[in-house]
């Protein structure tokens, strides 16, 4: 079998709301990038890939020359010559790998009849389960709903949640606002749900101190894991060292070599694996072997898929036996989805592993085209851009905090 095409097309997803972060929002939508690649047998295998707001397409139109005349059985050949260690020092192609590596596990399970957990050494788990993940949000338009600014707006969410899709573990993307405030929406989600699970996330941009600080004010609480309130290994390692909780991260652990260095000098507990950002499935239950040896927490780390992506987080996470911790999903943030019925569907807080050939999903091309030219009329964000403060730049460690008295 060889590869005849690649196509990319830019698609544009709404969001319930605009999603404030540490570093920026998501202005109300995914940006996503979706490719298929073609074989001579008529297979055609999807992938998926984001990319902070921006179109991919011309990055995976560069490659086209790499993979017509690949066989997409031969995928150890495939990652040397998309990421060469030595070619990636001037082109990161890592995450362009992982789209690909989706499409070709898809037509390699398409063309033997099976799911591609059986792929990966047969699934485990008949479902993966999530964690809510909350995020302070602003209305989409003026004077349109969705806001979660206060304390009482965040309990009301989170409970709405939990009654739609039965969540029991509640993580809080935090270092939007000052510590001290989130430190008071912390507080308020472990007294509404005090037998849940809680994680906080302000992606590095508490200083150290300040994050020894707030994780010493919440040792008590039925903490998950604390992850990346510091940047570094050094600055996780310090935190670890002062604060009883778990730490995690998806920011300073993200490849084989900061994986190595982790487990020479411990400094994060629980390593996030995101199949994009390891370059694939397979890099990631590698990773997950490597944590296994040493006897790392893993979790399943979300970027903001779509189904074809999640569904590449489902069969991942149904065959890593170390999954000690619920998924990330951006998920329920989601208005719709690019697969025929729409979204998947959440039942007590999990999600079904699909189990047809290939990554097991179907993509609706109606939806493809509807979502294309949404892209078009659009356009791109800028993810490290907050809508609310136009002359705002994020530094980390961060002082730069927004007001939540400010609607």
């Amino acid at each position: 079998m060889k590869i005849v095409d690649i196509r990319a097309t830019t698609v544009t997803v709404p969001l319930e709301a605009t999603l404030r972060h540490a570093v920026g929002a998501h202005w109300g939508r995914f940006v996503r990038t979706i490719i298929e690649i073609e074989t001579d047998e008529g297979i055609i295998g999807f992938g998926e890939m984001g990319g902070g707001g921006e179109s991919a397409e011309l990055a995976f139109t560069g490659l086209k020359r790499y993979l017509i005349g690949h066989d997409p059985f031969n995928l150890e050949e495939l990652r040397f010559k998309i990421c060469n260690p030595t070619a990636s020092l001037y082109n990161n192609r890592t995450q362009l790998h992982a789209a690909i590596e989706f499409a070709c596990l898809d037509i390699i399970g398409q063309k033997l009849g099976e799911p591609v957990y059986n792929l990966l050494g047969g699934k485990l788990r008949d479902e993966v389960p999530f964690a809510s993940y909350l995020f302070f949000r602003s209305p989409n338009k003026p004077g349109g709903s969705g806001e979660i600014r206060t304390p009482e707006q965040l309990v009301q969410h989170c409970a709405q949640l939990k009654r739609e899709h039965g969540f029991t573990v509640h993580k809080l993307k935090g270092g939007l606002y000052h510590p001290d405030y989130e430190l008071e929406c912390y507080q308020a989600l472990a007294a509404a749900f005090p037998n849940d699970k809680l994680r906080y996330d302000p992606n590095a941009a508490l200083n150290v101190e300040e994050a020894i600080r707030f994780g010493q004010a919440i040792e008590h609480l039925n903490n998950d894991y604390f992850e990346d309130p510091t940047w570094g290994l050094n600055g996780m390692r310090r935190v670890r060292s002062m604060v009883r909780i778990p730490t995690a991260t998806n920011m300073v652990v993200v490849n084989f070599e900061q994986l190595a260095a982790n487990i020479l000098d411990l400094a994060v507990d629980v390593i996030l694996l995101d199949t994009t950002f390891w370059g694939g499935i397979r890099p990631c239950i590698k990773a997950a072997g490597v944590c296994e040896t040493f006897q790392l927490g893993i979790a399943v780390h979300s970027s903001g898929e779509l189904g074809i992506q999640l569904a590449t987080m489902l069969h991942m996470g149904a065959v890593v036996p170390n999954l000690s911790h619920a998924a990330d999903a951006h998920y329920h943030q989601l208005t719709d989805d690019i697969l025929v019925g729409g979204k998947m569907k959440y039942v007590n807080g999990a999600i079904k592993v699909p189990e047809g050939p290939g990554l097991g999903i179907k993509v609706d091309r109606d939806k493809i085209r509807q979502y294309a030219e949404l892209y078009q009329e659009l356009g791109g964000y800028t993810y490290d851009k907050d809508p609310l403060r136009p002359e705002w730049v994020p530094i980390m460690p961060n002082d730069r905090w927004a007001d939540p008295t400010q609607s």
